[in-house]
Formats: structure tokens, sequence, C-alpha cells
């Protein structure tokens, strides 16, 4: 299709490849770039965590109001928030747990939740909910401890120069967090049917889709795909990733005439840098033509 091939070739030209898939959740129409592609998911994690620990709270193998006490971060470099940043141990309760990891990205948060339902078994209830192709193998403190966290402030960039330059064809990579094979990961596709289960569920309980939806809903970090797609007559819920060279957003559109639009946009940049406005102006502008495609204007 001569537009995917133009929207990718505008991604290469600002330095960016990526996993992109757009569906129509009324009609299961979908396009996109490349989506069966696997990336590293960072952040996006989050989401399987939060459906896992709604789902165990609503067999009563967990109790939401149960209190945790949670040790202080200890993460100094810039952009954590939450519990990350706090320097003193906090009681915090199981249901705001999930919304610290969930809507404000705390890492810290998703952890302790982590430490209740581990890895491999948020990987065994996707999958009890038909759901394939997201591998979950380690928790969020492991993403600070990169190179990035190795050098001075001034210096990141050549951590980035350094992620960009370890990768093989094969999606191996030096850095364990962005090497497909041990890392969270996923690609566009992948994503996408977690999103259709959250807004459309078969298997998955109704009460704990609707629990992920609020905390999507109320997503904090609305800088890279929320100023394209949220609007007056447009509610978009999200999560969004970012590890060095990676920036995701996986979220769902809800337009006021009944339009649904599942989006999800995986990138991985090359060009050597920490801040990348305009990279997440691309990835947004790629995203929203793809829904602007589906939906007919």
């Amino acid at each position: 299709m001569a537009l995917v091939r133009d929207l990718r070739d505008e991604l290469a030209e600002g330095g960016l490849r990526g996993s992109f898939l757009v569906r129509d959740l009324r009609t299961g129409v979908e396009i996109g770039i490349d989506p069966d592609r696997e990336y590293p998911i960072a952040s996006l994690v989050k989401v399987p965590l939060s459906a896992a620990t709604l789902e165990r709270i609503r067999r009563g193998e967990l109790d939401g109001a149960t209190q945790l006490e949670v040790a202080p971060g200890g993460v100094t470099t810039p952009g954590p928030i939450g519990l990350t940043r706090f320097r003193h141990p906090a009681r915090i309760a199981v249901d705001d747990l999930l919304y610290l990891s969930t809507s404000l990205s705390d890492g810290v948060a998703a952890d302790v939740l982590f430490d209740l339902t581990p890895p491999a078994e948020v990987t065994r209830m996707l999958a009890e909910w038909g759901l394939h192709g997201i591998a979950v193998r380690h928790l969020m403190r492991d993403l600070v401890d990169t190179p990035a966290e190795r050098f001075e402030d001034g210096e990141v960039d050549l951590a980035h120069a350094l992620a960009i330059g370890a990768g093989t064809a094969g999606q191996g990579h030096r850095l364990p967090q962005l090497d497909v094979t041990r890392a969270n990961a996923a690609s566009a596709r992948a994503m996408l049917e977690l999103l259709q289960e959250l807004w459309r569920p078969s298997k998955m309980d109704p009460v704990v889709a609707a629990g992920v939806r609020d905390l999507m809903a109320n997503n904090m970090i609305r800088h890279r795909l929320t100023p394209d797609f949220a609007s007056d007559s447009a509610k978009w819920s999200s999560k969004t990733g970012t590890l060095l060279t990676m920036r995701h957003e996986a979220g769902v559109v809800e337009h006021a005439d009944g339009g649904v639009f599942a989006v999800v946009a995986l990138t991985e940049s090359r060009v050597p840098a920490v801040l990348q406005p305009e990279a997440e102006v691309l990835m947004a502008r790629v995203a929203r033509t793809l829904r602007d495609h589906l939906r007919g204007g």
C-alpha cells in the first residue's frame, strides 16, 4: 500500500523505525506498519501487570485495601515520578499502587505489584485470556540498570549511541533490556490484542477490564500521542513506554460519534539524543494518519 510505504519512508527520514497497528474495534478492520516486529516494551508491561493484579483481587487472592510498606526508590536520574522519588518508607494500599504504577508509570510501585504477582505468573494469566506474544520476564528496576545510569548528566547521549550500535540484525542486543529474547517484549499486534480484550472482553472478566481502562484513562503522561488523539469529542486512554532509544504508546480513542480505534506505536530511534520532541511528533502523526485512513478522512 502506497500510504504504508510513504509513512515508513517518513519514519526513516526522521531517524525512526517502528511497529504500528491501528484497528477499528467495531469492525476489526486494521492497518499497520511492520505490526509483527517485536520490540522491548519498557513500561507498557504495566498494563498486563495491572490486569493480572486486578484479576487476583477479583478472585480474592489479593485484597486491594491491603497496605504494604514500600522502601524509598533510590533513583536519582531525572524523570522518574511517584514512589521512585520518595526518600522515606511509605505504606500504600494495593489499589493505590495500581494507580501509581499504571497512571503515573511509577516503576517502584510496579515492582511491589510484581512481588505479589511475578512476571512468569503475569505471562501465564495472559495465556488464560488467550493473549500470546507478550513476554513478561523481568522487573522494572532492571530498566534503571543501563549505561545511561553510569554516565554523567551531560554525557547520557553516549549511552544512546552505544544502544544504537550494539544491536544485531536478529534483534539481539548487548543490553538485555533491549534484547527481545531477554527483555519484556511484544509486537504492536500482541499489544493491540490486549487492548481489544480490555475494550471488548471475551475471556477477561468485564470488571477487571473496566478497571484497567480506568487506569489508562487517567494516564498522566500525555505528551506523546495524546495531542493527536484527545479532544473535546474524543477520549484517549493509553500507556507509554520509554527506554533509551525506545518510545512507545498503546491506547484507545473513543469518539463521540461511536467510533473506537485501538492504536499501538512502538518505535526505535537512530538519533543518539535523550530528548527528541521531533520523534514524538512524528510517531504521533504517523499513528493518526493510519487512524484517519480507517476512519475515512
